[in-house]
Parts: structure tokens; C-alpha cells; sequence
């Protein structure tokens, strides 16, 4: 079990992978992101982004399920105050292969309530060139360890 003493500045865990799938795209879209460079090949090829791309609302969700699986799962995790800063850079587009990471960039002890901490991190996402395609900046309560 990871606890809020478990976390330190400067400290980077590798969140692993996913390939983005057209059918994920798709499927992803027709539910909660329907817009038509989301939906629609042809419309994907007439827009800015030359072809389809996945909505920054299933990169932010993927890269979400990474952090779950390798930092939050094992944890004394007690959810989220909100995500200070989201940035999509880059298009996601079929095919590509995201990998995520996340730094520890403050710890803080609850001032008011003695049974938790605060851990600020920032989310950096790249695809498979390398190139960097979403940057979020979020903090995260755990419990402190037990006495």
C-alpha cells in the first residue's frame, strides 16, 4: 500500500502504455465527444488536423486509467481536489502509442486534518515519436500512514 509518506519531490514513476485504436476513436466519440473530425474520416480529412483524431477527453481518460493502474490502485488514495491545468499539444490520432509519466512536484501535509496529504503532480504524455501530446497538472489526497 502506497501512503502519502511514500511520495517525494522530484520523484517520476513511469505510467506505462496504450495504443489508440480507430475503433476506440469512434466509439469514444459517437458516446461523448461527437464532433465530426472525431466521427467521420472524410470530415477528419477536411479539417485542420488532416485526418481523424481522438477527442482530448479520451487522452485525459487512457492517460487517467494508466495512473490508476500504476500509482493509484495500490494506494491509499483519496480522490482528487481538481485538475489545475489540462493541455492538449498534439493531435492523437489511430495507431499512435501514448506513454505517460508522472513528477512529484510538492507534498504537503493537511494543515486542518492530520490524516492526509497532498500530492501535486504533472502528467506528461508522449506518442510513439516521442512528441509530447497532453500536459496536466493535478494534485491528488492521500491518508498518511498509520501509525
Amino acid at each position: 500500500m502506497r501512503y502519502f509518506e511514500d511520495f517525494q519531490v522530484g520523484q517520476v514513476h513511469e505510467l506505462g502504455t496504450h495504443e489508440v485504436t480507430r475503433e476506440e476513436i469512434l466509439a469514444f466519440a459517437q458516446q461523448y465527444d461527437p464532433q465530426p473530425f472525431h466521427l467521420d474520416e472524410e470530415a477528419g480529412r477536411r479539417s485542420i488536423y488532416g485526418s481523424i483524431i481522438a477527442s482530448g477527453w479520451q487522452t485525459a481518460a487512457i492517460c487517467h486509467r494508466l495512473l490508476v493502474r500504476s500509482v493509484l490502485e495500490d494506494s491509499a488514495s483519496m480522490g482528487s481536489p481538481g485538475v489545475d491545468e489540462l493541455r492538449w499539444l498534439r493531435p492523437v490520432r489511430p495507431g499512435d502509442t501514448l506513454s505517460a509519466r508522472i513528477e512529484v512536484l510538492e507534498v504537503s501535509p493537511s494543515r486542518s486534518k492530520p490524516d492526509r496529504g497532498s500530492v501535486r503532480t504533472r502528467m506528461e504524455v508522449r506518442n510513439q515519436q516521442g512528441e509530447v501530446v497532453m500536459t496536466e497538472s493535478a494534485a491528488v489526497l492521500f491518508r498518511r500512514r498509520p501509525a
